[in-house]
């Protein structure tokens, strides 16, 4: 008698515990579905500019069921942002930022579910600007019409014409950049390559307005209309100079090749829209 109540009880809760799966619809196979909590918001987000595009990357998520990223911008941190593309690792390109303009930038983190994160709180902004590479101008002593270099015009130019920002000079076998008294220059040291250098300084530009080349060194140099570009020097002979260069196009941005992250992390104060 005991052992058959006993069986009439295990069917019976077998047949509660059936019923209540089945109304509930629970797959047991999937132990996400019930999830309806986002991913953390990603950090570490970084942002590089170039010539009109924009590296980005940040930290992974440490969560177990992350998809993938969704990656923003906006033209301001407490503005509007729109959705430009979707990747599953923690690199992104913007290869459509145009020089000359400030991008700020957010990651969401998404799951499986289709849950989204906020966005990230990181300030993360950039502001693309040209660059060339393998250029040259000559000696101006011997070769004046090509001995400078126009960030307007990114080409070689009369060393004394109005647009030149910089010059090329051979001083009894020293080697020289000049600039003009509106303008300033300043040796920042050895480089890797034209990258390496985020930002113009604040001091430190030469008196004598003009600084030794050197193979190797990147200078940064302030222009009379209040733009900053740097240099890398490539080569020298005794009549020519090789360069790379980088220049902000916009009026004092100080921006050359930035690589940074915010180290303090606040929400924005306003409403995302997305």
């Amino acid at each position: 008698m005991v052992n058959k109540m006993k069986t009439k009880i295990l069917i019976l809760a077998t047949t509660i515990l059936s019923f209540t799966f089945t109304a509930c619809n629970i797959n047991l196979d999937d132990p996400y579905y019930f999830d309806t909590t986002p991913p953390s918001p990603p950090t570490g987000v970084y942002a590089l500019n170039g010539d009109n595009v924009v590296d980005l990357s940040w930290d992974p998520n440490y969560e177990d069921d992350i998809a993938g990223y969704n990656v923003y911008y906006s033209y301001s941190y407490q503005g509007k942002y729109t959705l430009i593309g979707t990747t599953k690792g923690t690199y992104f390109v913007d290869n459509g930022a145009v020089n000359g303009t400030t991008f700020y930038y957010a990651v969401a983190a998404f799951d499986y579910n289709g849950n989204e994160s906020e966005l990230s709180y990181d300030v993360v902004y950039s502001t693309p600007r040209p660059e060339g590479f393998n250029q040259s101008i000559l000696d101006y002593r011997n070769f004046p019409d090509q001995g400078g270099y126009s960030f307007t015009t990114y080409s070689p130019i009369a060393y004394d014409d109005a647009e030149s920002d910089f010059f090329f000079e051979n001083y009894n076998g020293t080697f020289y950049l000049d600039v003009w008294d509106d303008s300033e220059i300043q040796d920042v040291g050895s480089t890797l390559d034209i990258y390496d250098i985020p930002y113009a300084p604040l001091s430190g530009w030469s008196s004598t307005k003009d600084a030794i080349a050197k193979i190797g060194h990147t200078y940064v140099i302030w222009t009379w209309d209040n733009h900053f570009a740097k240099i890398r020097v490539k080569s020298i002979t005794s009549s020519k100079i090789s360069f790379d260069w980088a220049f902000q196009l916009v009026e004092g941005n100080r921006e050359l090749k930035t690589k940074q992250a915010a180290k303090q992390r606040a929400p924005r104060t306003s409403k995302i829209s997305r």
